[in-house]
């Protein structure tokens, strides 16, 4: 049986896959993780309890030793805690918050590679399990094309319930997330995940789904899988 074969004109006028590179934001675009930042500089301004600081630090214990702990745990008890500010006055404080201290984190590294990718015409996002009013900082600080952040529960007259709307973004919600925006910005089927960058053991899925994964600074258990997977490490100061 013949085999029917695109002519040179058909070929060109296929149109190419759009290459979408993904960054983390947290231990990768910049030095340090924003929520355990964002939970110091709360607490110094007298907006979080000694007692909800006690257990934002066990939570962050169990989760550098990868003991159980639910996710959205830390973010609700830090918006349990704001609950009283309306949705102006939170996100006027996570502005400040960024600013003030996330703003001198930013690693120039990042900052490249993201200019570089945008340069080849790579889409770029920001994905993390940050909250959006933060990551809607950093994309501008950026100047990536998109973000996907963890959203919080609002209320019928707009202020925060103190909950978790939908699933932080965080392991596998990240690559599903990511899809997600694709498929509503770019259309299902039109793209792939060319490059992804990140930097804990929680960013295996989404790097294992890219064409090429780079661990960014990664801590033991991400540099032993991107020795297993191949994946390219960069050592970002």
């Amino acid at each position: 049986m013949a085999v029917s074969r695109a002519t040179p004109a058909a070929a060109q006028a296929m149109p190419a896959i759009i290459q979408v590179a993904v960054f983390d934001y947290d231990g990768t675009a910049i030095n340090g993780q924003s929520g355990a930042l964002f939970a110091r500089y709360l607490f110094a301004r007298g907006l979080l309890s000694p007692l909800r600081a006690l257990r934002l630090g066990w939570w962050g214990i169990r989760y550098v030793l990868h003991l159980p702990c639910r996710q959205g745990e830390a973010r609700e008890q830090i918006f349990d805690t704001l609950r009283e500010h309306s949705s102006q006055e939170v996100k006027e404080i996570m502005c400040d918050f960024h600013d003030q201290v996330l703003s001198r984190r930013y690693r120039q590294e990042a900052l490249n590679e993201v200019r570089r990718r945008k340069e080849e015409g790579c889409v770029t996002l920001l994905v993390s399990a940050t909250f959006r009013d933060i990551a809607e900082q950093a994309a501008r600080r950026l100047g990536v094309d998109g973000l996907v952040a963890t959203d919080m529960e609002r209320d019928a007259q707009g202020n925060y319930t103190g909950n978790v709307e939908g699933a932080v973004v965080a392991g596998p919600e990240k690559t599903r997330a990511v899809r997600r925006w694709a498929n509503e910005h770019l259309g299902p089927g039109t793209w792939e995940i060319a490059y992804s960058y990140g930097d804990h053991h929680s960013d295996e899925d989404l790097l294992s789904v890219s064409k090429q994964a780079f661990a960014v600074s990664p801590g033991k258990a991400l540099r032993r899988k991107a020795k297993q997977m191949n994946w390219v490490v960069l050592d970002w100061s």
